[in-house]
């Protein structure tokens, strides 16, 4: 396992003028950060909210590792105070379209994402990063973490619902020193679990997010161009078509034609 620094003091103009706007004093926050729409928004939220973003993403195995290129970009869009890439090896255990040589589902019907969970899963994922983002937490003083999860327009993971969410924050207040000691009672912000993914794409639109920098897919080209088949793809063109906005990833890439 390796934890590679990739961004610090680049943007921390641009958080500040964020809190200014507000008028509020800033705190740090741990932002998990995939590259993705989703949790993008959440990172956009955080800075609106007033928190000072430490943004975490992770090399982790997964073929859609492109992602990562695209949280780079939004971790220096946005000026983040730190963007650490973690790398651990899930490809070690498998288990997942994601991390073994397994065909990512193309083309499901929505009634087959709410009822069925696809072997897009990865075992744990959301615990794993969870308790990578609260040890930086605790190191950093924060008492606050952001993921981008959501229960409504999703695959049906169960890492992604709220009575998951409530237990692993009861979990991070038992588990490390500052909660036991009652210096920090941490909270796990979601502030998109119970949002469509057009209501999503609209709150992230007024808050001036580029989502022609994430990465959504997760069986992308060799260039990043989505496959327009799985349901991550799916799931973010019914966004975007309900939403009522072109979607700008789609046309960087047609401009490269």
């Amino acid at each position: 396992m390796g934890v590679r620094s990739v961004a610090q003091s680049g943007g921390r103009r641009q958080v500040r003028a964020c809190s200014r706007r507000r008028g509020r004093t800033m705190k740090p926050a741990v932002v998990l950060l995939s590259g993705g729409l989703d949790s993008t928004t959440a990172l956009a939220i955080a800075c609106a909210e007033g928190f000072v973003p430490h943004a975490l993403s992770f090399r982790y195995g997964q073929r859609h590792a492109v992602e990562l290129e695209s949280a780079a970009r939004i971790a220096d869009a946005m000026g983040v105070a730190e963007h650490v890439i973690a790398e651990i090896d899930l490809r070690r255990f498998g288990g997942s379209a994601l991390t073994a040589d397994l065909a990512v589902p193309k083309g499901r019907a929505p009634q087959a994402m709410e009822h069925e969970i696809p072997v897009t899963y990865v075992p744990a994922r959301n615990t794993v990063f969870l308790s990578f983002a609260l040890a930086w937490a605790e190191v950093l003083e924060a008492a606050d973490i952001f993921i981008g999860v959501n229960a409504l327009d999703y695959s049906g993971y169960p890492d992604c619902r709220p009575e998951y969410i409530a237990a692993f924050e009861r979990l991070a207040n038992l588990a490390t020193v500052a909660g036991v000691e009652g210096r920090q009672h941490y909270r796990i912000h979601t502030p998109l679990i119970k949002m469509t993914k057009a209501r999503i794409i609209r709150a992230g639109l007024a808050l001036g997010v580029d989502y022609g920098l994430t990465s959504s897919c997760y069986d992308p080209g060799p260039d990043g161009r989505p496959c327009g088949g799985c349901d991550s793809c799916q799931l973010r063109a019914k966004g975007f078509d309900e939403a009522g906005v072109a979607d700008p990833l789609l046309a960087r890439f047609e401009e490269r034609r």
